[in-house]
């Protein structure tokens, strides 16, 4: 590489590897290592894993006189790439008494000067391709994981009777902003990622998809609307549910979204990010399922948009510009101060969405493009669409183990779009696509209404 581009690649290489470690700065050792249910994982076990995925996938095939850092890491930390070999269960991730914290920063420290030696080798071109492709790829994949250390470490923090917050912030009270009904005429579209710069393959190829002429909602659900669907017996209603999920929310006992509870007096409160706060009417509804997004539009006589009408009506509102986030986790810093967010915004703005107040615009690109209203795209919370997770039209996988990124997944999962307040800036963009199962609701999900 020229000595320029082995300046930048250090430069973007370090700022995602440091924000990694200021998420876990504001936890003890004790916290980094436990796990709170089978779907989540410790804060120490993403450290290493994300590392992992640098040893394996680069450095194991492009260091001259490769030696793991330790043998026994390739089972551990390797999450779910069969191609590679064999793989320490999902749900013993919290028994990882060891390695311990300090050892995990001592394996981040090693790979990161052996990556930084090979920046600085004189490699022929081939391999130079190979080795962007492959970095690429493996800040992306750990970006991805930044925003899985939050919604982990919230999940765990929420099982304490201590109810602690992980960085000490306020919630500012959000201003009341008016729900309208968009048209769209649908069409003829294009759908997915251009191939112009990083994306996922899961977003390939672009290809043409009829879209009839629908209706979204200009914001998101807020909290006070999904308080009324509660009010109303929306919990205790089975018409209102698809079948499996009535049969979910009874075997569960569910009557509120994760993190709701109520105080002595009856009044609703909601646990987040910095700690329990008076539930926000205002700001939108998040962690919900599919199955309770789905019986609310149902409620409110509405329905989940499918994911092609998302990203028409996103791009008709970005309007070529790029989209926004709340989220700075690509800058380096401090998770609790406001230094570390790259400006004035105070922590609890991208720890907890936001409403859809005026100042909330630049997330979603709106005034940017030929914006019909739409807010709340980004920075705020994943929106459930009804679309399976699946394969576009002519998808192909990558060869090998890195195949498996995302290709296997696409069975009994529901497609999200937009970005969450914690999602990282640079992937915020209209061909995204997030997937989990129906059931899943400790991701900040929320939902926006279609017709």
């Amino acid at each position: 590489m020229q000595m320029h581009e082995t300046g930048l690649w250090n430069a973007r290489y370090d700022t995602v590897r440091q924000r990694s470690l200021a998420l876990a700065e504001p936890l003890s050792d004790e916290d980094c290592g436990a796990q709170s249910m089978p779907d989540a994982s410790p804060i120490k076990w993403h450290l290493a894993h994300t590392t992992w995925f640098f040893e394996t996938f680069i450095l194991e095939r492009m260091e001259a006189g490769f030696a793991p850092f330790h043998p026994a890491f390739r089972v551990l930390f390797n999450s779910y790439y069969n191609g590679i070999g064999e793989k320490h269960p999902r749900a013993q991730r919290g028994l990882l008494t060891r390695p311990s914290m300090r050892e995990v920063r001592a394996y981040r420290a090693d790979v990161d000067a052996r990556i930084a030696r090979l920046l600085a080798s004189a490699l022929e071109a081939a391999p130079r391709a190979e080795l962007a492709t492959l970095l690429t790829l493996g800040l992306e994949h750990e970006q991805q994981h930044q925003e899985l250390m939050l919604t982990d470490v919230k999940h765990l923090l929420a099982q304490s009777a201590l109810l602690p917050e992980y960085v000490a912030a306020p919630l500012a009270p959000a201003a009341a902003t008016p729900l309208r009904w968009l048209d769209f005429d649908g069409g003829l579209c294009e759908i997915g990622h251009d191939g112009a710069g990083f994306c996922f393959d899961n977003e390939l190829p672009r290809h043409r998809q009829y879209v009839a002429p629908f209706a979204l909602a200009s914001r998101l659900v807020s909290n006070g609307e999904y308080q009324a669907f509660i009010d109303a017996g929306g919990y205790f209603n089975a018409a209102l549910w698809l079948a499996e999920g009535w049969d979910w929310v009874c075997a569960q006992k569910l009557s509120a979204p994760l993190y709701w509870r109520r105080d002595d007096a009856g009044n609703w409160l909601e646990f987040t990010l910095c700690g329990v706060q008076p539930l926000d009417p205002h700001r939108p509804v998040t962690h919900l399922s599919l199955y309770e997004a789905d019986a609310y539009a149902n409620w409110a006589g509405a329905r989940l948009p499918t994911e092609a009408e998302w990203e028409f009506a996103a791009r008709a509102e970005l309007g070529g510009a790029a989209a926004g986030s709340a989220n700075t986790l690509g800058t380096v810093g401090t998770v609790g101060t406001v230094g570390a967010l790259g400006g004035a915004s105070a922590p609890g703005d991208w720890l907890h969405p936001a409403g859809a107040s005026a100042g909330a615009a630049a997330r979603t690109g709106e005034g940017t493009g030929a914006g019909r209203g739409l807010r709340q795209l980004f920075g705020h919370c994943w929106q459930w669409t009804s679309s399976s997770y699946a394969a576009y039209p002519g998808f192909r996988a990558a060869p090998g183990a890195l195949g498996e990124y995302n290709g296997k997944f696409m069975l009994n999962q529901y497609v999200l779009r937009g970005s969450s307040s914690a999602t990282p800036a640079g992937h915020a963009r209209a061909s995204y696509r997030n997937f989990f199962p129906a059931a899943a609701r400790w991701q900040f999900s929320g939902l926006r209404l279609a017709r």
